[in-house]
């Protein structure tokens, strides 16, 4: 990927990285373990975004 993005590719990516993250373990006590992990965890080499 290029050095120098543009603007809205770059937000995308910020976003995508903020989203990319484990729930935290307050989330799992309050379901009573109902929500256990993130379904849109994405690795960085096995799934590729469309950006």
């Amino acid at each position: 990927m290029a050095r120098n993005k543009p603007l809205g590719r770059k937000l995308r990516l910020a976003r995508a990285l903020k989203s990319n993250r484990a729930i935290p373990v307050w989330v799992v006590i309050r379901t009573s373990r109902r929500i256990r992990f993130n379904l849109l965890r994405r690795h960085w080499r096995r799934s590729k975004l469309k950006v």
